[in-house]
């Protein structure tokens, strides 16, 4: 069977499915189990979260699934800023928070992810699956991960990351295309110079390491999977595609966004965050692109726009949301999560009879 592969036995799952980790509060544990449950790999989006609230979401997702299912992290980052730069940014956003009548007085400080902490959740919890994004883990996270038999999964935006990631030892590849919805997860050199299609990208990885690769990136039905799978990937990770799910913890006005979006209706931006990330056009996106050079690095844009983003969402302000998105909107579907695989399932199998009549 084509969902018999290298992918569905590494991850010990039916499907060589995986429900990308977006972190934020889309990856409920409702989302997350759901996906594991229907044969995928459901994946609790960790990015942000502190050691106690990784911890309940763990535990939540064991109370809905006995099936395997994983943890995405993402890398640190120690960005170089100066006050100067910091108070220039604050001004600039201070429209922004007024309109949502949010007022900070209180001087900034940036709080980083304990990614060690996280690693040793993640063991203590017996979580079988681990991705990063970002870059690469340390060798001794890596030899404390395999040590207790987790998954681990890299993520990769051009061959030398690709090549990267096959050296420090992952066990599997997601080769993200510049399709894909939410922040670019290059980690070597420039963002423009790791925006390669996911139909360019695939076969290119493929043919350059020896580990299993996912194909991500304007993955969306059965069509997409089949194309994966016929430029050499062995499996697929998909984002948006789950967002839209009814288990999805994404906010409606985020939803409705995608589901009414086209085409051409995503850019890419380092406004929220100070990453590049691809989501739908807005207001916010529009005007910070005179301010492009005064934007700064991950994590500190992203701090500085959280409040924004969290009250904007609570406000049913779509204009100052991030409303992460790949380039597939009108593929999009307001369904279940089971319903989704189930027709993911249906279509590579009819597409197949198809192909091989």
């Amino acid at each position: 069977m084509w969902y018999q592969n290298d992918v569905s036995k590494n991850l010990g799952t039916k499907y060589p499915i995986i429900q990308a980790g977006m972190a934020g509060g889309v990856t409920t544990p409702k989302l997350v189990a759901s996906v594991s449950n229907s044969g995928g790999l459901g994946t609790i989006g960790a990015g942000y979260m502190s050691v106690s609230d990784l911890t309940e979401s763990i535990k939540q997702v064991k109370k809905q699934t006995n099936l395997p299912f994983g943890v995405n992290l993402f890398i640190p980052e120690s960005p170089e800023y100066s006050e100067e730069q910091l108070n220039q940014m604050q001004r600039l956003l201070k429209p922004f928070m007024k309109e949502l009548n949010l007022f900070n007085d209180e001087p900034f400080s940036l709080k980083q992810i304990d990614l060690e902490r996280q690693i040793e959740t993640i063991i203590k919890e017996r979580v079988p699956v681990c991705s990063f994004t970002f870059g690469i883990p340390s060798k001794e996270i890596m030899k404390e991960l395999k040590k207790e038999g987790i998954t681990v999964i890299g993520t990769a935006t051009t061959v030398e990351e690709a090549l990267i990631n096959q050296e420090c030892g992952v066990d599997l590849i997601v080769a993200q295309g510049s399709e894909a919805g939410g922040h670019r997860g290059t980690f070597l050199g420039t963002y423009e110079e790791s925006m390669i299609g996911t139909f360019s990208l695939i076969p290119q990885v493929v043919d350059a390491v020896e580990v299993p690769v996912i194909a991500a990136g304007g993955v969306m039905d059965g069509r997409g999977v089949i194309a994966a799978l016929a430029l050499g990937a062995k499996g697929v990770q998909m984002g948006t595609a789950f967002l839209t799910n009814k288990e999805s913890g994404a906010k409606d006005i985020h939803k409705k966004a995608i589901l009414q979006g086209e085409e051409t209706s995503t850019t890419i931006t380092s406004a929220f965050s100070g990453k590049p990330a691809r989501g739908m056009t807005n207001s916010f996106t529009n005007i910070m692109k005179e301010y492009d050079n005064r934007i700064l690095p991950y994590p500190v844009q992203n701090a500085l726009t959280k409040e924004m983003r969290r009250e904007a969402g609570n406000q049913h302000n779509s204009g100052l949301m991030s409303l992460w998105s790949g380039q597939s909107p009108r593929l999009s579907r307001d369904i279940y999560v089971h319903e989704l695989i189930d027709s993911l399932v249906t279509e590579v199998e009819k597409e197949l009879h198809r192909l091989t009549r």
